[in-house]
């Protein structure tokens, strides 16, 4: 979707839209203000290099990105003002950088990972940076095919994002547990296959739950419930990106299926841990590493922080690819996981493009990815070092994920991403038609339908009117 179709103005329209869908959602997840970012952003002037970023889960890491920007900072004789923001799609980070853009003090630099870049090109936020992309890919190798990177960042024929960081699919399980109920990790490549596992391997007595994925509003929830419906052959629109398809047998069908999965009085009941239909992003990590439960979808955070620890779950530990479902998708492959944004009005633009370039070069990057634990892998080819790979057992398998040729586009397939499907995202009303489903409340028919109407009401508020 591009500028003629969806004006500024019509996007304002759908953020107010969805955020007003919170407060009518019943049951759903409601969250009546978006999560504020940790603190002020900084706010640009020249001479002052404004630098924003995520929070990094390994410190060392953190300290060494922090680090790198102070001495470029110092090395260019300019003032540093760094700090870091929300990374979700459901904070706050929009509002205030439309704010500060708006008041011609914008930060510089950000680095995220979740923001859409469609959203933040749409309100005109946001740089083309294609002549930083294209020396990145000169100096340091072309970008991994497997993460989906230009549909991500190349917008109406320009790059609005510098591609940072890929990662693999973070879908962990307990071998040992398997194995100790002789069932053979390569014959889990299903969904079905996955859950009758998790059952058997369960054992709540001792306080050891299979499943360890929950269908709550958080970054992996959603990621987990998007990936559901479309192996099941759901999906919100058609092949252009414009007409809501959701309500199909095929979501129904996929909602039935969350329905009994996480209903605790059904079959699989046993295998859920308590609390888990409140879990947030930080719940499943704090499960697994507890050693309570056995399957979960992460980011490499949990197996990160296994590795730091000296975690007794990290060399029992499998890595396993996306499972199938009844439409047999292969949603293999891997993502970007990390994103530059310089911002319009920014006042100090080519010291910003500098930096970008600097932190992607191999004596400053691959320190930090070493330290990573798969959280802070390469998004260019020349930067998969020898040295790199050989830092982690795991690291040939991530690249392996992440150089996949033609990889699943994600949740807006068939269609490339665009600002109206990314707006689906924040107001968390995937996650609620689940919970209304599993509550009680609706059927996975009703369910599905209000779910539908509410991606309509999005589309339409956006100027995207339904047949």
């Amino acid at each position: 979707m591009n500028k003629k179709t969806m004006s500024r103005r019509d996007f304002l329209r759908v953020s107010a839209a969805t955020g007003a869908a919170l407060a009518v959602t019943g049951s759903a997840l409601a969250q009546d203000e978006p999560t504020p970012t940790p603190a002020p952003l900084p706010e640009g002037a020249a001479g002052k290099l404004t630098v924003i970023h995520r929070t990094e889960y390994f410190e060392q890491v953190q300290t060494l990105y922090r680090e790198t920007v102070e001495a470029f900072a110092a090395e260019k004789g300019v003032e540093l003002d760094i700090s870091t923001a929300n990374p979700e799609a459901f904070g706050d980070f929009l509002g205030k950088m439309t704010a500060a853009v708006a008041a011609g003090n914008p930060p510089d630099i950000a680095y995220q990972s979740n923001i859409s870049n469609s959203q933040m090109h749409l309100l005109g936020l946001v740089e083309d940076v294609t002549d930083v992309v294209t020396e990145a890919e000169s100096r340091y190798g072309a970008i991994m095919p497997g993460i989906n990177a230009q549909p991500g960042g190349f917008i109406d024929g320009a790059w609005r994002a510098i591609p940072f960081l890929s990662s693999g699919r973070g879908i962990f399980m307990r071998g040992d547990k398997l194995e100790e109920a002789g069932i053979d990790p390569k014959t889990l490549t299903t969904w079905d296959s996955r859950r009758d596992a998790m059952l058997e391997v369960s054992d709540p007595d001792n306080e050891f739950w299979g499943w360890g994925i929950t269908a709550n509003q958080s970054g992996d929830g959603y990621g987990f419930l998007t990936d559901l419906i479309q192996s099941f052959g759901g999906h919100p629109t058609d092949e252009t990106g414009q007409i809501v398809q959701f309500n199909s047998p095929e979501t129904v069908a996929a909602v039935t299926w969350l329905a009994e999965t996480y209903s605790r009085d059904g079959k699989y009941g046993p295998m859920l841990p308590p609390g888990i239909e409140s879990w947030g992003d930080i719940s499943n990590n704090e499960a697994y590493l507890a050693g309570s439960v056995g399957y979960t979808h992460n980011a490499f955070s949990v197996y990160a922080q296994a590795k730091r620890d000296n975690n007794p779950v990290y060399p029992v530990t499998i890595i396993l690819p996306a499972a199938f479902g009844p439409a047999e998708i292969d949603m293999n492959g891997g993502s970007t996981s990390g994103w530059m944004n310089i911002f319009k009005g920014a006042q100090n633009i080519e010291l910003a493009k500098e930096l970008a370039l600097h932190l992607l070069s191999p004596e400053v990057f691959t320190p930090m990815s070493s330290l990573g634990a798969g959280l802070f892998m390469p998004a260019y080819s020349n930067l998969w070092t020898d040295e790199l790979i050989a830092a982690d057992p795991n690291f040939a398998i991530v690249k392996e994920q992440v150089s996949v040729e033609n990889p699943f586009i994600g949740w807006s397939y068939p269609a490339q991403p665009n600002a109206l499907i990314d707006a689906i995202r924040p107001p968390g009303i995937i996650e609620a038609m689940v919970r209304n489903v599993v509550s009680g409340e609706m059927t996975p028919e009703e369910a599905v339908a209000d779910c539908h109407q509410k991606i309509v009401d999005i589309f339409e508020e956006g100027g995207v009117m339904q047949p």
